[in-house]
């Protein structure tokens, strides 16, 4: 099975992901792990990203679309199931995409916009160590310090909700002709999350798992 995720900043998809190819034995393959690995191997698709983010600037749909081509070309995704994070996130992305790999579907988490931004907004970030929390899921033990080194946590300015609003305006404008574009080939499936996955974890990967299995929750 070879399942493409989409979903918006704060709407849960890296956990939902993690979940799905746990259960089903497949390959979690991310734009960011292939980046990375491409960076850090010196290989000459590497260095032509390398260079791009060097100089502050996007990475060609060119240069991203070779740089999945080559990591699904390989025997671990000949021979077996993968979700695929990250990519695409055009239509000549998915265009390109189609002409080298079939997909069985596409999954689109979503969130009410409200519940992303009590999500979001909630997140505090150590100035030291970078550890994560959060105001109402993950409380620190004491409020403004991190448990692992004591420094200050603090919430970034692309974490206060209008900066939210802002990227999830933006989010939907760059992703709704890609919504269509999967519809139209008819291997969309969309699922909306609002429960808290600590508290919800069963029924919510259970409506997850029916929607791969049945095609619907």
């Amino acid at each position: 099975m070879k399942i493409i995720a989409l979903g918006s900043p704060g709407v849960g998809k890296g956990t939902y992901a993690t979940e799905i190819v746990q259960k089903y034995g497949m390959l979690h393959i991310s734009t960011g792990q292939i980046f990375r690995e491409n960076i850090k191997g010196g290989t000459e698709l590497g260095l032509k990203a390398k260079g791009y983010i060097d100089a502050g600037k996007l990475v060609p749909d060119e240069v991203t679309i070779d740089l999945v081509k080559d990591r699904l070309g390989k025997d671990d995704c000949k021979n077996g199931g993968f979700l695929l994070d990250g990519f695409p996130r055009t239509i000549p992305q998915a265009e390109a995409l189609s002409g080298f790999c079939e997909m069985d579907m596409v999954i689109n988490f979503k969130a009410d916009p409200e519940v992303i931004i009590q999500r979001l907004s909630g997140r505090r970030v150590c100035k030291k160590c970078g550890a994560t929390f959060h105001a109402v899921n993950i409380k620190p033990k004491q409020e403004g310090i991190c448990d692992a080194c004591g420094g200050e946590l603090y919430q970034r300015d692309d974490d206060k909700p209008e900066a939210i609003k802002q990227r999830l305006i933006v989010y939907e404008e760059q992703t709704a002709p890609l919504i269509g574009y999967y519809k139209e080939k008819g291997i969309l499936k969309e699922i909306t999350i609002n429960e808290d996955f600590g508290n919800y974890k069963a029924e919510i990967m259970g409506r997850i798992f029916d929607l791969i299995e049945n095609g619907t929750e």
